[in-house]
């Protein structure tokens, strides 16, 4: 696979251009079976430009919260959103992944794994010690997905949107000592 590149938009950015707003409208449009399955959209088949715009707009209101647009050989293959904290419970110390949707077209070609990759990354770096995300008990393939990943079930409660039930899981990113200098090595770090 291609080297990914991963560039970021804030609630601090201007408005999207039109041209990347179709780029990312490709990403949702091409997620139909998700789609179908949050409800999210009035019609999973027909998503347009002024609902993702909408949905973006309403995803970067939440303070802390990021979209993550990963590009391969330029093309969008990839978007994510993530937030510093879940915005109902200031107590869970952990950042969340809101969503990661990779385009239809370029499924299965480990486009998810690697921006997962990243975020987890990206938080450990900032030294967070966990990331979290909810998927609806009804999208078994998320389940799968993520817990393939390392994530593990630590709770299970309804979404914040529509009360739809979930599953929250968690990777935690805080390595020991030892595994970081087994990892180094592993790398060929000395």
């Amino acid at each position: 696979m291609a080297a990914m590149y991963v560039d970021i938009v804030t609630p601090d950015d201007a408005a999207l251009p039109g041209a990347l707003l179709t780029e990312i409208t490709g990403v949702y449009a091409s997620a139909q079976a998700f789609h179908e399955l949050t409800g999210d959209f009035p019609d999973a088949g027909d998503i347009r430009v002024p609902q993702v715009a909408a949905a973006l707009a309403d995803e970067l209101a939440v303070p802390g919260s990021v979209v993550h647009l990963a590009r391969v050989r330029g093309e969008l293959v990839a978007v994510a959103v993530t937030l510093d904290h879940h915005p109902a419970d200031p107590d869970d110390p952990d950042p969340w992944i809101g969503l990661l949707l990779v385009h239809g077209e370029r499924r299965r070609e480990g486009h998810g794994r690697a921006l997962a990759g990243h975020l987890a990354a990206r938080f450990r770096e900032a030294g967070r010690t966990g990331l979290r995300l909810a998927v609806l008990d009804t999208d078994t393939a998320a389940l799968t997905f993520w817990q393939a990943l390392g994530y593990v079930p630590v709770d299970h409660r309804p979404d914040l949107r529509r009360g739809r039930e979930c599953t929250v899981l968690r990777l935690p990113l805080a390595a020991s000592r030892e595994g970081r200098a087994e990892a180094g090595t592993a790398a060929g770090e000395n």
